[in-house]
């Protein structure tokens, strides 16, 4: 059984930058400038990790609040992790934290590969396809 914990601490971001370095720049190849931005230091930008038992980190993802919504980023699972139910629990533990904030929407750049992950939690598709990173996307959305 996993545990998500919202970042409180170096440790926990440096878990959560890691999983990210290990699927998207590691896996996916994308360049390293590309994946860590401004947000990654902002006090506003809320990170989440999901740990196993043994204080392993499985998945990660991050929330912005915006003007009228929250902005859902950056969600990934350790090859591991995959399929085990850790990206759901992420997404879960974001959604809750948007309501919490206030917002009524989620919005996401899902790689076209993830879309139908996104799906079975009640996103949808908005968008024709863009290149992010050199990766075909699709925005989504859901009210929550």
């Amino acid at each position: 059984m996993s545990t998500v914990k919202k970042v409180t601490d170096e440790q926990m971001k440096k878990d959560s930058l890691q999983i990210r370095f290990d699927v998207f720049v590691t896996e996916q190849h994308v360049d390293p400038a590309l994946e860590w931005d401004e947000f990654d230091n902002s006090p506003s930008t809320i990170m989440f990790v999901d740990y196993a038992e043994d204080g392993t980190p499985l998945a990660t993802g991050r929330l912005r609040i915006l003007a009228d919504y929250g902005k859902v980023e950056r969600i990934c699972s350790q090859k591991a992790a995959r399929g085990k139910g850790s990206g759901r629990k992420i997404m879960e533990a974001i959604e809750q934290e948007a309501k919490k904030q206030g917002a009524n929407k989620l919005k996401l750049g899902a790689q076209v590969s993830a879309i139908p992950f996104y799906e079975k939690l009640g996103y949808v598709v908005c968008s024709e396809i863009f290149m992010d990173a050199g990766i075909e996307h699709k925005e989504m959305e859901k009210n929550i």
